[in-house]
């Protein structure tokens, strides 16, 4: 009997266990609709993601980006790009502008314009947690 009631008492704490790492990893509230031209952003809006996340932009080719992390500007020398896909992408590091990415709530803000074609500027902000 002793046997079962340890097998119960594992099994509870596991899915104890289980619920809330859901919790912390599961994204929070309703998600923000991501305005056009932009395809993609990661993290999403509302998303709890771990400390060696990279900011992802995903817009279509001819457009340019500056990336802004909780009201500062990322120096353009820092964001790669992938021109023929459009993708944008920046992470923290040793020797920029943001070493780390501390616990807690992150604001991300994308400006972009069109580099060829009819001008089409935009900006769009979003928050995510760092867990």
């Amino acid at each position: 009997m002793d046997r079962h009631r340890l097998r119960i008492l594992g099994l509870a704490v596991a899915l104890g266990a289980l619920v809330a790492l859901a919790l912390v990893i599961a994204p929070r509230g309703e998600r923000a609709e991501i305005p056009d031209p932009i395809e993609s952003v990661f993290p999403l809006p509302g998303d709890t993601v771990v400390r060696q996340t990279a900011i992802e932009v995903d817009l279509p080719v001819g457009y340019t980006l500056e990336i802004y992390v909780d009201g500062e500007r990322v120096p353009p020398v820092e964001i790669g790009v992938t021109s023929s896909t459009g993708v944008w992408l920046w992470q923290p590091g040793p020797g920029r502008s943001l070493e780390q990415w501390e616990a807690g709530e992150h604001t991300a803000r994308v400006v972009w314009r069109t580099t060829v074609g009819r001008p089409d500027p935009g900006e769009f902000s979003w928050t995510f947690r760092v867990a």
